[in-house]
């Protein structure tokens, strides 16, 4: 609803990922799933990363995705991750060592961009 997406964000792809879940106090405060090679893209990745509203901005998206770099390695090996960011989000990204791939749209009205960590051990 934040993002006025009204609708559900159902693919199909949740019954073969590896789901990441943040919980503070018995609540959620953060997720992000995993998906296999082959599923959304040739390579592993990293989507539906979302951290609640009102704790943005204390570090807890970036503990989020170091946690999910290291389940990719320890599940995966040394292999390359793709995501799908919010261009606004591009400088977070890069500094957890993903690279722009210049494949920029937009999904749903929102401005995206395509970006590749090389290898998910170098985190």
């Amino acid at each position: 609803m934040e993002q006025d997406c009204p609708y559900p964000e159902l693919d199909g792809k949740d019954f073969q990922a590896l789901h990441v879940i943040g919980q503070q106090q018995g609540r959620i405060i953060a997720v992000a799933r995993i998906l296999p090679a082959g599923i959304s893209y040739p390579e592993v990745s990293i989507g539906r990363v979302a951290t609640i509203s009102d704790l943005r901005g204390r570090g807890i998206g970036r503990a989020l995705m170091q946690i999910c770099l290291e389940a990719v390695s320890t599940e995966y090996g040394q292999v390359p991750v793709r995501i799908s960011a919010q261009t606004y989000l591009t400088r977070f990204y890069e500094e957890l060592g993903f690279e722009d791939t210049g494949n920029h749209y937009l999904e749903d009205g929102i401005p995206h961009v395509e970006m590749l960590l090389k290898n998910a051990a170098n985190e």
